[in-house]
């Protein structure tokens, strides 16, 4: 039973004809058949609720009193007035649900329901974080004074402590004022579309590439341009002129995984100072690299010519809500005043744990414990997948398999079916695709989920492509026939054996 008083709207029409003793009790009945208030809340004693609606106390006692007489309220001496135990009328029952998963329902961003085994791309495994470092940095953090107007730029600690990092770990020289703190890579992409964009302006984007990118930069009134990728990532020979920026994920392209070559990269830079394109680096993995060592960020080769983003959701969490834009001097102090107009700001206490973090060496620690984890994660996806054609298997946290489009929706309707959520490479092209295949993100399940749920795709994929078993079976539309779906403990109890 919560002791603490409720502060809900309760507003009152004096111009009704209603008496205001009726319409108040009226809206407290409502309230509590809805589950609004709830039993065991403490109302408003009656000259504060008269206060705060400006009607007179015998209003509120009277209202008070017919609830009462009709059991919705109940005292307690010497304590107040509260919601009695009764039980609110049930919501109108929703249709009932589809026992099917559409294809192009199964990639939504969003989290997984409990007991499904998420394979969809962009999330890291956030099981490590319970770690004494971790929870110290958060102590520690939340110990700073809060600031009536937080400072656009970021914690300048922070700053300096980014400059390190990333001159430690992506061969990057930059200095305190040529960073701003951002809350995430999408974010510091938006300040700085809203800083250099006019409607109207033609901006490049990988295709396929990162549809949120899209999103953004066409929210602020860019025409977006795709640009076409290969294996190893943009191709600058086919860049066309007339673009404002270009949005790159060079260190592993998003999502077909190529790594950018150092002579491509000095091809696009060289093509950015020719045509006066800015260029804009989205480095959201680049640290975690399996192959071979880390490739310098682009920003490196030329930060007159590239703005580099960080972030920490893919090194942490995206829940951390931190990330970095690295730019020249003039035009990081004019992203500063874009946040400042905008309102746009980075929590401080965040800002300080990921500084803490980073100068005592513990992100630098965590991050190479995830690469380790990571590379076994990729190897056993790898290994599920032995035989079929893979794509982006070297760096970050997901890979491409490649398949036909019909398998990849078959596959992709089936799986979720059986409770395993799949992302297909079609959803993040703008035009019609030239490739087909799945997105498979290993950072957000278990190890043990992980594995049963890559088996089990592959299953799918051998009895689509083999003719195991109706599963899959096209219907005479074209579309899959599905059959019934197992109940939830079934499946979990499945999940369990094969994990085993």
């Amino acid at each position: 039973m919560s002791r603490q008083a409720i502060d809900l709207p309760l507003p009152l029409d004096r111009s009704a004809a209603e008496p205001l003793t009726a319409q108040l009790a009226a809206r407290l009945r409502t309230a509590i058949r809805d589950g609004v208030l709830t039993a065991g809340e403490r109302l408003p004693g009656s000259r504060t609720l008269a206060a705060e609606l400006g009607v007179s106390r015998t209003v509120v006692m009277e209202a008070y009193a017919q609830l009462y007489a009709e059991g919705w309220l109940e005292g307690r001496h010497g304590s107040g007035t509260y919601v009695a135990d009764v039980r609110p009328d049930p919501a109108p029952a929703a249709p009932e649900a589809v026992e099917t998963v559409e294809a192009e329902e199964a990639g939504v961003a969003g989290e997984a329901p409990e007991g499904w085994v998420d394979l969809r791309p962009g999330v890291p495994w956030v099981g490590a974080l319970n770690t004494p470092a971790w929870r110290r940095a958060w102590r520690r953090a939340a110990e700073i004074a809060p600031s009536g107007r937080p400072d656009p730029w970021g914690s300048a600690g922070l700053r300096a402590a980014l400059c390190e990092h990333m001159r430690r770990t992506r061969g990057m020289t930059c200095r305190p004022g040529q960073v701003v703190v951002t809350r995430g890579a999408t974010s510091g992409l938006d300040v700085l579309a809203a800083t250099v964009l006019r409607p109207g302006d033609r901006v490049g984007v990988e295709e396929p590439g990162y549809r949120r990118a899209r999103a953004v930069l066409e929210a602020r009134g860019a025409e977006v341009v795709p640009c076409p990728v290969d294996e190893h990532g943009l191709v600058v020979d086919a860049l066309p002129d007339g673009l404002r920026l270009i949005y790159t994920t060079p260190s592993h392209q998003y999502p077909l995984g190529g790594v950018l070559p150092v002579p491509r990269r000095q091809a696009l830079l060289a093509w950015a100072r020719r045509t006066g394109t800015l260029v804009v680096e989205d480095d959201y993995d680049g640290e975690f690299r399996f192959d071979a060592a880390p490739l310098p960020a682009l920003h490196g080769l030329d930060p007159q010519t590239v703005v580099y983003l960080g972030t920490m959701s893919k090194r942490l969490t995206a829940d951390i809500g931190v990330g970095w834009l690295a730019a020249p001097r003039e035009l990081a102090a004019a992203v500063a005043r874009r946040r400042l107009e905008l309102g746009d700001r980075t929590p401080a206490v965040p800002q300080e744990a990921v500084r803490l973090l980073l100068e005592r060496g513990d992100l630098d620690r965590h991050i190479r414990r995830m690469r380790a984890e990571y590379a076994r994660r990729r190897a056993l996806v790898v290994e599920a997948f032995a035989g079929l054609p893979l794509r982006g298997a070297g760096a970050g946290l997901h890979l491409v398999v490649e398949l036909p489009p019909e398998t990849v929706e078959r596959v992709v309707v089936a799986a979720a079916r059986e409770g395993v959520l799949l992302d297909s490479l079609d959803r993040h092209y703008a035009g019609p695709p030239t490739s087909s295949g799945l997105v498979i993100g290993y950072g957000a399940a278990r190890a043990a989920l992980l594995r049963d749920g890559c088996r089990r795709v592959r299953a799918l994929i051998d009895g689509a492509d083999g003719g195991g078993g109706d599963r899959c079976r096209p219907s005479s539309g074209g579309r899959p026939v599905r059959p019934p779906r197992a109940s939830a403990p079934a499946r979990r109890s499945a999940w369990a054996a094969g994990a085993g």
